[in-house]
């Protein structure tokens, strides 16, 4: 059931690091994208794949991890990603598909989900060195990358309290807590 998933489907941001996902997976959540609207059909997105623990390991020092948690420096060694797919933004067709690449991003992971992994968009990303790193061409821009693995991670939606915070937290038994709108905040009713 859809609502399943996306009540599984969180930033997961701490993986199984031994757990590798093969190519072939990899490339099934990508061709999922294929099948999904685009602004004007122009479909600028374009995806790399890196599944390599060498490439994995240069990937990760570009990103950062769960801003609230301050004093969390992002997964640890063993617990990071075993794949990214980084979201290119192909200037020649677009420069502002925003749109796209976030119900592109939730495609990938609702997918990655439905296969027992987990994953987290990550926008907070060090573009230029990450363009560089990976032999990105200047007409493909770097816009988010996809963290994914098999999550060990236990996470909670909770509602979100009379403060009004939407700020996610770690208890003491690092289970992740993220406060989410009651659907009574969502509807508008005029």
């Amino acid at each position: 059931m859809l609502r399943d998933l996306v009540v599984q489907n969180r930033s997961y941001r701490r993986f199984d690091q031994t757990q590798e996902i093969d190519l072939r997976l990899l490339e099934q959540l990508v061709e999922l994208c294929r099948f999904c609207p685009s602004g004007r059909n122009l479909q600028p997105l374009k995806f790399m794949i890196i599944n390599t623990p060498e490439l994995c390991s240069k990937v990760f020092p570009n990103l950062a991890w769960a801003g609230y948690l301050k004093d969390w420096e992002g997964p640890e060694e063993g617990e990071r990603p075993s794949a990214y797919i980084v979201i290119l933004e192909d200037q020649r067709l677009a420069t502002a598909s925003q749109w796209d690449q976030g119900i592109m991003a939730q495609t990938i992971l609702l997918g990655a989900v439905e296969q027992g992994l987990g994953g987290c968009i990550i926008a907070s990303v060090k573009k230029e060195n990450l363009q560089k790193l990976l032999n990105i061409p200047d007409y493909l821009k770097v816009s988010l990358v996809l963290a994914l693995g098999k999550p060990i991670e236990k996470i909670v939606i909770d509602d979100i309290e009379d403060s009004g915070s939407v700020i996610y937290w770690r208890d003491s038994e690092q289970v992740h807590h993220v406060p989410k709108r009651k659907l009574s905040e969502l509807i508008w009713r005029g």
